[in-house]
């Protein structure tokens, strides 16, 4: 009887996954200055609980088995203990307004401010772009904040924090 339901979900995240886009130009926004900064070898390696500057340049944080990982807020989504996970944490932007988070690889990502978890203003990501793998905006106020990531499959990624341009 539960083998039903699970044929079917199988088959609905198999239609998902065939429905991401594919390639750099699928982005919903321009990407060659993400791109390029994540691409970049001149990434300084920042451990998770690291301090990341804003706007900063890309950054590639070590990240720990999500156990290990002591997000300092509970992440949205639970993933399974064999996937990686860390956090960095930023000052309060000298200028709120717009920001982008952009990854290299799939991962979840939660930016916190003030103890709340913020959601996103847009996301926009695609598969076989070399380099990047997403990027959400979000709107930041004059706060601290932290980047959470979990869900990762691997225990480093490239991860650039920037101004965002307005479309």
């Amino acid at each position: 009887m539960l083998i039903l339901p699970a044929l079917m979900l199988l088959v609905a995240a198999t239609a998902v996954r065939a429905a991401e886009p594919s390639g750099c130009d699928k982005f919903k926004w321009p990407i060659e200055g993400e791109r390029a900064a994540l691409t970049t070898s001149e990434r300084p390696l920042l451990k998770s609980g690291g301090e990341l500057s804003i706007p900063g340049r890309a950054v590639t944080v070590a990240l720990l088995p999500s156990p290990e990982a002591r997000l300092p807020t509970p992440a949205e989504r639970n993933f399974p203990p064999d996937t990686f996970a860390g956090y960095v944490t930023a000052a309060a932007p000298k200028t709120p307004g717009l920001y982008a988070v952009s990854l290299s690889e799939a991962l979840w990502i939660d930016v916190v401010q003030d103890g709340k978890r913020l959601k996103p203003v847009a996301f926009s990501g695609a598969t076989d772009c070399a380099g990047l793998r997403k990027t959400m905006r979000f709107e930041l106020t004059a706060q601290p904040l932290t980047i959470q990531l979990s869900g990762g499959k691997a225990d480093r990624v490239n991860l650039l924090l920037s101004r965002a341009a307005t479309p």
